[in-house]
């Protein structure tokens, strides 16, 4: 627990012992898994579809829905398959205000950055998201992960200039309608744009509809090339 004198932390940490992201049980540090649940956690190698990465696909072939509506952006690399786990680390750091997860969260998503020149940016909230929640989920990873990598990172490029409802429960078409419009560039940023490779920065990759409708922005006003990355990935069932 940040700021916690050092001569009191053991006394916080026997009444208050840090808990694991995870199952909740205890650990020897705030903002951990314990072993069990990082063994349980569903890494993905990058490997999969050629256009989204879908890991269901063998390697360089393309998936069935890229094929019918190829997506804008020029990839998606995820940490791990978005699964009960996966949801319940997410929530904890979203909902249950646990920011320091970012740390966590990004270490293991860190290994999916490409080499090479790049701007980093999450994908953005409003305002009126901010304000109730106090933070940009994907901003705080970008941040974290802009330290690892050493990449540029800005978190004011991309602008979410209108507010839409949450997208719990939609299908592709719902959502992809929900976020047209939504996005525009800040036009005070925008010339870092030109010519670059973009690394947009989500918490959870589901249908792909609000990375999409940033790409779209993000090649309008320049970006050569828009590579996705994200915590988790929901993973297409087969069949």
């Amino acid at each position: 627990m940040a700021g916690i004198p050092a001569w009191l932390r053991p006394i916080v940490d026997f009444a208050l012992p840090p808990r694991c992201a995870g199952c909740g049980g205890v650990v020897a540090d705030d903002d951990q898994l314990c072993v069990s649940c990082w063994e349980t956690l569903d890494f993905l190698t990058g490997a999969g579809c050629a256009l989204c990465g879908d890991p269901t696909v063998a390697n360089g072939l393309t998936c069935a829905a890229c094929l019918a509506s190829p997506p804008r952006h020029d990839g998606v690399r995820a940490a791990v398959a978005y699964d009960d786990l996966a949801r319940s680390i997410v929530l904890r750091f979203k909902h249950g205000r646990r920011t320091g997860l970012a740390r966590l969260i990004a270490a293991a998503m860190a290994r999916h950055v490409p080499s090479g020149d790049l701007l980093i940016i999450p994908v953005p909230l409003h305002r009126w998201r901010i304000w109730s929640r106090g933070f940009n989920q994907s901003a705080l990873l970008a941040n974290q992960l802009a330290k690892i990598s050493g990449h540029a990172v800005d978190c004011e490029l991309l602008l979410r200039t209108k507010a839409t409802p949450l997208m719990r429960g939609l299908g592709a078409k719902d959502r992809a309608k929900t976020v047209q419009g939504v996005f525009a560039l800040n036009p005070k940023r925008a010339e870092k744009l030109r010519g670059k490779t973009i690394l947009v920065i989500d918490d959870v990759y589901a249908s792909g509809a609000t990375t999409n409708a940033c790409t779209r922005i993000l090649k309008r006003g320049g970006a050569t090339k828009v590579i996705i990355l994200c915590w988790a990935r929901v993973i297409r069932a087969i069949g």
